[in-house]
């Protein structure tokens, strides 16, 4: 089973946009801060110093917004193995006044060699931690 990762957000006035919400671009940023934020917390730092993680590709479907100060909590985790140098993260963002899942995102990431630039097939040992345990 695939372990997963939280990560508390809160709607700033920088987040808003002219419809006085959270913007979607945000959102974009915040997929991305959490899923380096889990690849912080879970990859030793031999996997960090040598592997960078580019994203490739973005599913997301909006289902509400919310506003200034409001406060979100992210949930990301890994739902199949890798393909290659690829992988698809699932992240969702739940509104924590109300519980319902506000964004949901399917995204694909794929691992590059950091010295060389290049992508490389994930191996095994990379991909455990993501699997390993339970909820952080």
């Amino acid at each position: 089973m695939a372990a997963a990762f939280t990560q508390t957000f809160v709607a700033g006035p920088e987040h808003i946009d002219v419809l006085g919400h959270v913007n979607n671009a945000v959102w974009v940023q915040w997929m991305e801060q959490i899923a380096v934020s889990h690849w912080e917390a879970v990859a030793p730092p031999a996997h960090q110093d040598a592997f960078v993680w580019v994203v490739t590709r973005h599913v997301i479907d909006y289902r509400g917004n919310v506003t200034q100060g409001a406060v979100v909590e992210g949930r990301t985790f890994i739902p199949d193995p890798p393909h290659g140098a690829r992988f698809d993260r699932r992240v969702d963002f739940t509104d924590s006044a109300t519980g319902k899942v506000l964004v949901s995102a399917r995204t694909t990431w794929a691992l590059l060699d950091k010295a060389s630039g290049r992508l490389q097939r994930i191996p095994p040992e990379v991909a455990a931690p993501f699997y390993d345990g339970g909820e952080s």
